[in-house]
């Protein structure tokens, strides 16, 4: 039997971010259940929930990676592999060139999407980025997604899927496949140097009906366990669960 490829959800949103209601614990224990690899929270403009979920990752089984969507003069951008935010509200190419001083990747999120505010394709065009978020997850038709990828390819950057994930439900929904091992020996600097390299693949196809019901319910079902282990005279966390002492 073919081993499956490595998978990571390059961008999922937290509590940490102003759009998102989610706790790191919740997304790390759904991403686990559901087979990924690792998971790079990425909340806007701030890193804190992201680097303590890199911590926590490796609980669950998951590499850890830290990120963050920074919000730069021309559009949001991810940093991934990151440990500081970038100063918010740079041009595009300064803010890659920052990402890669910290060692990390840049890659360009929903292009081209004004009201989501993707960068613009003239602003991106000739700006050397690591890659382009071809498939997200939160796109109605294939449109979008499509001319991100003919973008991509005409400027040969990395291809990456993410689900853009605000509730722990639909993480996972898209995520990219990278030539690393899935045995447990990678590491956040091999997930870099994997997406520096182009060694991606998008994964990102709309599931049966029955399959998404399932998908959402099983979410639902695993966010009610959580809260009820938040609550009063209850386990705290997952991550007290993990680790009883």
């Amino acid at each position: 039997m073919e081993e499956s490829p490595f998978s990571i959800d390059p961008h999922v949103h937290s509590e940490g971010s102003y759009d998102g209601r989610e706790p790191v614990e919740l997304l790390l224990e759904h991403a686990a259940d559901i087979d990924l690899d690792a998971i790079v929270v990425t909340d806007h403009d701030t890193i804190e929930e992201s680097l303590r979920a890199a911590r926590l990752a490796p609980a669950y089984g998951l590499v850890g990676v830290p990120g963050v969507e920074v919000s730069t003069a021309d559009g949001h951008l991810l940093a991934i592999g990151v440990e500081e935010c970038p100063t918010p509200g740079r041009p595009l190419p300064d803010t890659v060139a920052t990402v890669r001083e910290m060692g990390g990747v840049a890659v360009v999120p929903h292009p081209f999407q004004r009201t989501r505010h993707g960068v613009p394709r003239r602003r991106l065009a000739g700006v050397d980025v690591d890659g382009i978020e071809t498939y997200n997850a939160w796109l109605f038709t294939g449109y979008r997604n499509r001319r991100a990828a003919a973008f991509a390819r005409r400027y040969g950057h990395a291809d990456l899927a993410g689900s853009d994930a605000h509730r722990v439900e639909t993480v996972g929904r898209a995520f990219t496949a990278l030539d690393l091992p899935t045995d447990g020996s990678a590491t956040a600097d091999d997930v870099v140097a994997a997406i520096r390299r182009g060694d991606t693949a998008v994964h990102g196809r709309r599931a049966p009906l029955h399959r998404c019901a399932g998908h959402y319910v099983k979410g639902a079902a695993r966010k009610s366990g959580y809260a009820a282990r938040k609550a009063p005279g209850v386990a705290t966390s997952v991550a007290s669960a993990v680790f009883p002492f």
